[in-house]
């Protein structure tokens, strides 16, 4: 993802988001920083991890722009290639 994404930032919305409800914003920006990951962090809210159906670390999801989930995956389950044209689909839809 950290290879594909920069092509796409100024068309497509990407946030690092917490696997854990007790991760604070804090811990999760010196990962962020630790990784050199170029996307802003955010911690999970509410049933947001339940509702979205995350059971492990690394869980990626996608969401169009009407909010519609349009790809998942989890750790390790993508290439560059794959994140290119997750990507690509996602700035087309824009």
């Amino acid at each position: 993802m950290k290879e594909a994404h920069p092509g796409f930032a100024d068309q497509v919305v990407l946030y690092g988001v917490g696997a854990s409800p007790v991760d604070s914003l804090e811990g999760l920006e010196s990962f962020r920083q630790r990784e050199e990951h170029p996307w802003p962090v955010a911690a999970p809210e509410g049933s947001m991890l339940r509702d979205l159906n995350v059971t492990i670390r690394s869980t990626k999801i996608a969401f169009d722009a009407d909010g519609i989930i349009t790809y998942r995956a989890t750790f390790g389950d993508a290439d560059p290639e794959e994140w290119r044209q997750v990507f690509e689909d996602l700035a087309s839809e824009s």
